[in-house]
């Protein structure tokens, strides 16, 4: 197994796979986009703090949250009921096919790890033919 997965780690993946872009979304919020159009597709989302996600102990909005996408429901469902990975979900978030994590939890998992579900969400948002270039799968 990989070293624990850092913060930083998750620049690194995503700049890492093909075309992908920093940018903005939802106003002005950091966000690895892949080319799908004009404006692309946004796959991790660094979030805001906002009053739907809160530390269940202190009550206080968490600042470190990352969006993840994922492919589907089905996908989303088993990140977060695999209790070995940091990723959860809130209300707010039912109707969306992506997960949460708070960056000071990505330890929690190793780099291969977090390789792995920051790829199958660039998968899940970049163009098809994109996808079975980088990745060889139809």
């Amino acid at each position: 197994m990989s070293r624990p997965a850092r913060p930083e780690d998750v620049d690194d993946i995503c700049r890492g796979l093909p075309e992908v872009e920093l940018g903005i979304s939802w106003g002005d919020r950091p966000t690895y986009k892949v080319p799908t159009g004009a404006k692309g597709k946004g796959f991790v989302l660094f979030r805001a703090p906002h009053r739907s996600a809160v530390d269940p102990e202190t009550g206080e909005m968490f600042d470190d949250l990352l969006v993840i996408m994922t492919a589907d429901a089905a996908e989303k469902e088993a990140l977060v009921a695999d209790t070995s990975l940091p990723f959860f979900t809130t209300d707010h978030f039912r109707s969306f096919n992506a997960v949460l994590v708070q960056q000071s939890r990505l330890g929690e998992m190793s780099r291969d790890e977090l390789a792995e579900v920051l790829t199958d969400a660039w998968a899940a948002k970049a163009p098809k033919a994109l996808v079975r270039k980088h990745l060889g799968d139809g």
